[in-house]
């Protein structure tokens, strides 16, 4: 197999793992994505900037591998929410890049438009998202996702979903 073919194949993996994680977000399935991690999973949503130290500066969302599960029961627990009904969601992913491969983890990023509609109106938030991918046997699963958003320097509406 040649190294392009090896970069076509690798890129759609990564590619579909993408837009799984995105459709699973928008149709509120939680234990689906809560699935796609790793033991030592990082959710990080950085606020003023693009974020180079969570343990330094303040975060819109920082979440180690328990604190994404507490996040998801609480999500489906239908007891603690920040919205009823929930918003309606639809993202657009673009621009996926793999920026580094080692033989266990990927480097991606990507650009991430999502479409929010709820009882206050209608929001577009728009990021790049960095992923640590780990390499499972047959699989990918998350060690980091990183959500930049564009807008993470100024007072933002609630996020009561997954970003």
């Amino acid at each position: 197999m040649s190294s392009l073919e090896y970069s076509r194949e690798l890129h759609d993996q990564v590619t579909r793992f993408i837009y799984r994680e995105a459709r699973l977000q928008d149709e509120h399935h939680y234990a689906e994505w809560e699935a796609l991690w790793s033991d030592d999973g990082v959710y990080w949503v950085p606020a003023n900037g693009e974020g180079e130290d969570p343990e330094r500066e303040m975060s819109i969302i920082y979440d180690n591998r328990s604190r994404i599960a507490l996040r998801v029961r609480q999500l489906m627990s239908g007891r603690r929410y920040a919205q009823q009904p929930v918003s309606r969601l639809r993202r657009l992913i673009s621009n996926i890049e793999i920026v580094e491969v080692t033989d266990e983890t990927l480097s991606v990023a990507c650009n991430a438009l999502v479409f929010e509609s709820n009882a206050r109106g209608e929001t577009l938030w728009a990021a790049r998202s960095h992923y640590r991918l780990q390499r499972a046997t047959d699989h990918l699963l998350m060690s980091l996702k990183k959500v930049v958003l564009v807008n993470n320097d100024r007072a933002l509406f609630t996020l009561a979903f997954l970003i």
